[in-house]
């Protein structure tokens, strides 16, 4: 498997170095005929291959194919921005260090003030109250893939 995992995220990469954006949008059971590959497979490439961490940002569409849109995301290109994504916020982080972090931002004019208030909203503990999962786990993926759009813009 790990030799068809390695193909499969060696052209996904290659689609997105030719995409003049850095955004793509694949069929998920188109790829994995193309692969020969059950579509559960694809879901592994990009859930370990594309991660936040690793300066991609994937929004997935059920129906049609199951479409995903991949975008590249240079945080290897700020540093400051790589080092908060990874080793501040890291896999998990609580709301009070997530409403820190936000805040920095926005003294630093990186997001808008409404920008601020959006993401705190998005990360509270109300917003997550029927996460089944650890809800610092999600507060710092939601977190990361806000600041990966934000540095798409």
């Amino acid at each position: 498997m790990t030799g068809m995992s390695n193909l499969i995220e060696r052209f996904i990469k290659e689609m997105l170095e030719e995409a003049e954006d850095g955004i793509i949008e694949i069929g998920r059971n188109e790829l994995a005929e193309q692969f020969g590959c059950a579509p559960s497979q694809i879901n592994y490439v990009l859930t370990t291959r594309f991660t936040p961490y690793k300066g991609y940002y994937i929004e997935s569409r059920r129906g049609g194919g199951g479409y995903i849109k991949i975008v590249k995301v240079g945080i290897e290109e700020d540093e400051d921005m790589e080092d908060l994504i990874v080793n501040t916020i890291g896999k998990s982080v609580t709301k009070n260090k997530a409403y820190h972090i936000i805040e920095g931002l926005v003294e630093e004019g990186v997001i808008t003030e409404r920008e601020g208030y959006m993401m705190k909203a998005a990360i509270e503990d109300n917003a997550l109250r029927n996460a089944k999962i650890d809800k610092n786990h999600l507060r710092a993926d939601i977190l990361k893939n806000m600041l990966l759009i934000i540095m798409r813009q």
